[in-house]
């Protein structure tokens, strides 16, 4: 079975728009792109590099293939050169080319086409961008690691990590570090559901029975 695994830069307030560069992505007026790029260094660049790991294929979004399509055929250097070497999954329509070479259209419904991909052998299936997909394959329970590069910004509105639709689940922290621009890397594994509990009192006070009683009135 192959692993499913997010690696995405976030900001403090979980937005994951257009990362690279003000063009990249300005959908719904998004005017803030480019908001990671002042934050890179070298210990970032070798974070970034542990948390997309050594052998791997990419699953994408169709808006994050365009982007990557655009870009990374035309970069020669170590990552381009394994991007452009490896399988690109993509969910996208049966009109969008898919000119980049070693790509394939995942084909029917995307979380289905996803979970037979997982079923099957081979490398795990990184993914990058692509908040849709992400918010798909979540609510479907389809991913395994989510490693967050998370930034000391907040963005205030655009396409977000985690949307409405996730389903409720645990995780556990792997490993965490941080760069010197204040940028937290850390990796979380999918760990069954949520586990509950209270720190309430065992015998519920007057005033914690009524207000109990008004919450209910108020829905």
């Amino acid at each position: 079975m192959r692993k499913i695994r997010v690696a995405t830069f976030i900001s403090l307030d979980g937005v994951m728009q257009a990362p690279g560069g003000p063009e990249e992505d300005p959908t719904g007026g998004f005017t803030l792109g480019g908001w990671t790029t002042t934050y890179w260094d070298e210990t970032l660049g070798s974070l970034m590099e542990q948390a997309m790991g050594e052998d791997f294929d990419l699953l994408l979004g169709r808006k994050t293939y365009e982007i990557f399509a655009a870009h990374w055929p035309y970069v020669d250097d170590e990552i381009g050169r394994k991007f452009n070497a490896i399988t690109k999954y993509v969910a996208a329509g049966p009109d969008q080319p898919l000119d980049w070479a070693g790509t394939e259209r995942l084909e029917g419904d995307v979380a289905e086409a996803v979970a037979r991909l997982k079923q099957g052998a081979g490398k795990d299936l990184l993914i990058q961008g692509s908040s849709v997909l992400i918010q798909t394959l979540l609510a479907a329970d389809l991913i395994d690691e989510i490693t967050t590069l998370v930034f000391p910004v907040t963005l205030g509105s655009g396409k977000r990590l985690f949307g409405d639709g996730a389903r409720a689940g645990a995780f556990t922290l792997s490993n965490t570090h941080h760069s010197s621009t204040g940028v937290v890397v850390s990796t979380y594994q999918r760990a069954g559901d949520v586990p509950l509990g209270s720190f309430a009192l065992e015998t519920p006070t007057e005033a914690e029975v009524a207000r109990r009683e008004r919450m209910k009135r108020e829905g």
